[in-house]
């Protein structure tokens, strides 16, 4: 066992340079991908170059964490290395919430300034001789140039999908926290049992927000397109869904490696990252009901 004196230090490897390509691809792909709609091109290959860089990200993920479990595996970690992990891991659902942040400030910035402006409200309110007569209010279903984005007709019920989805979220909240006191108490039954729940939960919540998407495009006309209410709506529940997609494959490879007998009651810090972020993405929906659903 590597002790503090003797810090572990990984072999040269090639996934930093594969995770670069990978990510230069995808963006890449999305970039093509939404520039091809601005010019209404039915034959883009965005979401194939798109889909091509998240496969070369997959095989990262896959190849750089399997050496990270074999090493752990070997006994190669010592409590300052584990204390780096917990430090990174602290910093990255950092870094996700200041993500989430940007794109709450923009849902505030547009309800509390810049919509009443274009309203003619406030200091600023002279901006309203750009469209003489528009009023806002929110959410927007009068948009100022309604031919350029038409407005959608009109909005999720909060009470209906929604409501069911934060029930589902609250819910694995709590099953993965049954989870992880399982595993503290080495009871590896209803570790599995907890844990597989947890991933059928969130998989349920991802199956409504489908659900919730056909409605919005096909009987609202809510879309991406449809003025900064759409967009505000989609970037937000969209990139929290893929948050969620995101969580769930992580807790489906630790179910997995449970299965094979990892993680005991004393060291399990792969499992407890998991749970944090889970923990994290049903924080941040409890945000989204409230102020896109709800308020």
């Amino acid at each position: 066992m590597s002790s503090h004196e003797h810090y572990y230090v990984p072999a040269q490897s090639k996934w930093p340079i594969i995770a670069t390509l990978g990510m230069l691809v995808s963006v890449f792909g999305v970039g093509t991908w939404f520039n091809d709609l601005s010019a209404n091109r039915a034959d883009s290959n965005g979401p194939l170059i798109f889909f091509v860089g998240g496969l070369i990200l997959a095989y990262m993920l896959f190849g750089w964490f399997g050496n990270v479990i074999k090493e752990s595996r070997s006994g190669l970690y010592s409590p300052q290395m584990d204390r780096s992990f917990r430090w990174g891991m602290s910093w990255f659902i950092f870094s996700e919430v200041m993500f989430f942040a940007a794109f709450f400030g923009a849902l505030f910035y547009v309800r509390t300034w810049a919509g009443p402006w274009l309203g003619g409200e406030g200091d600023k309110g002279v901006a309203n001789m750009l469209w003489e007569g528009f009023e806002y209010s929110w959410p927007l279903l009068q948009n100022p140039d309604s031919k350029l984005f038409p407005p959608p007709s009109g909005v999720i019920d909060p009470w209906h999908l929604p409501l069911l989805n934060t029930i589902l979220l609250v819910s694995s909240s709590v099953t993965i926290t049954l989870a992880h006191h399982a595993l503290k108490k080495n009871k590896r039954g209803p570790l599995k049992a907890w844990l597989a729940a947890t991933i059928l939960l969130g998989a349920a919540f991802l199956f409504f927000q489908v659900e919730e998407y056909i409605e919005a495009y096909t009987e609202l006309g809510l879309t991406l397109g449809s003025g900064i209410y759409g967009a505000t709506f989609f970037m937000l529940t969209g990139f929290h869904g893929a948050h969620v997609t995101m969580g769930a494959l992580i807790l489906t490879v630790m179910l997995v490696r449970i299965m094979r007998g990892h993680f005991d009651s004393e060291k399990h810090f792969g499992f407890e990252a998991a749970s944090w972020y889970w923990h994290f993405v049903d924080v941040v929906w409890l945000g989204l009901f409230i102020f896109v659903y709800v308020l």
